[in-house]
């Protein structure tokens, strides 16, 4: 029955992931680099996302808001898992540079 099911595609829930806007600092998650990994499978798309900060106390409403923007990006989805991990831990350096630009590092 899996096999009925479309895999999604990867590009469209980057995209997704970047109309995410992270609250407290303005950017999206893509370019401030707190998403660790996308995988996508028949029917399903997997997110690892992370924080700047392990206290962040929007981590819960930014990882639902990520889930609903992939799920409204892309009907093959019909699962979608986003966590929040710590490990390793979010640096500045993964933020794409044109990012660290608008921030001045």
């Amino acid at each position: 029955m899996e096999n009925e099911f479309q895999v999604p595609d990867e590009s469209v829930v980057w995209d997704a992931l970047r109309s995410v806007i992270d609250p407290e600092v303005g950017e999206n998650l893509v370019d401030l680099g707190l998403v660790y990994r996308v995988a996508c499978a028949p029917g399903r798309v997997d997110v690892d996302l992370t924080m700047t900060s392990p206290a962040c106390p929007m981590a819960g409403s930014i990882a639902e808001e990520a889930e609903q923007a992939i799920r409204a990006a892309t009907a093959a989805a019909r699962e979608v898992r986003v966590e929040v991990v710590y490990d390793p831990p979010w640096t500045p350096e993964r933020m794409s540079e044109a990012a660290r630009n608008r921030f001045g590092w």
